[in-house]
């Protein structure tokens, strides 16, 4: 698990090995089973996960049952509920495993403390949530001016491996399109 976890630290900039001692050392190993949550909607985020393995989503659920997926995380990709986390109020949000995972978790204090004492670690999770900001934005300028056609091919030129492992159901939810709208893409395609 640790293994993966120390590739991407590294390859994210100039942290020495000392350094990702300290970094490592923050985080707990954590194992789902597929369908199993490591967030449900009203309880309060306590950890971020970075995704050592497997593919994970969170998403919201509506008043008719209908799910709302915000984000998707394969490995290499971090995942929580920012706004639960900092606020301390419980999550709108839900966030489940989509295969089996294995997680590190660490809590925002941890984190935090990593950022103060590691300043390679702190610069690494400056560019995180830049790059973050940038997809929000990008995500946002899609969903009010793209034709659905538009937001598929975007999707699947930015996370082709993402539509290798998720089902397509789960992809039209992510987009905001209907099921029968990306079939009817795919089928043009």
């Amino acid at each position: 698990m640790f293994d993966v976890f120390h590739k991407y630290i590294m390859s994210k900039g100039c942290i020495s090995e000392a350094e990702y001692e300290l970094i490592e050392a923050a985080f707990t190993p954590k194992k789902l089973r597929k369908k199993q949550y490591f967030l449900q909607e009203g309880d309060v985020s306590r950890h971020f996960a970075f995704v050592s393995k497997g593919c994970m989503r969170l998403y919201t659920v509506d008043d008719k049952g209908n799910e709302h997926i915000i984000q998707f995380a394969l490995e290499n990709w971090w995942i929580s509920d920012r706004e639960s986390l900092l606020s301390g109020n419980p999550s709108k949000y839900n966030i489940d495993a989509l295969e089996d995972c294995e997680l590190l978790v660490a809590a925002p204090k941890t984190m935090r403390d990593l950022v103060d004492r590691v300043p390679n670690f702190a610069r690494m999770m400056e560019m995180m949530q830049q790059n973050s900001f940038v997809a929000s934005q990008k995500r946002i300028q899609a969903a009010i001016s793209f034709t659905a056609e538009e937001k598929y091919n975007q999707f699947i030129q930015t996370y082709p491996d993402i539509v290798q492992r998720v089902p397509q159901h789960m992809i039209a939810s992510y987009l905001g399109i209907t099921r029968e709208t990306l079939s009817r893409i795919r089928k043009q395609k």
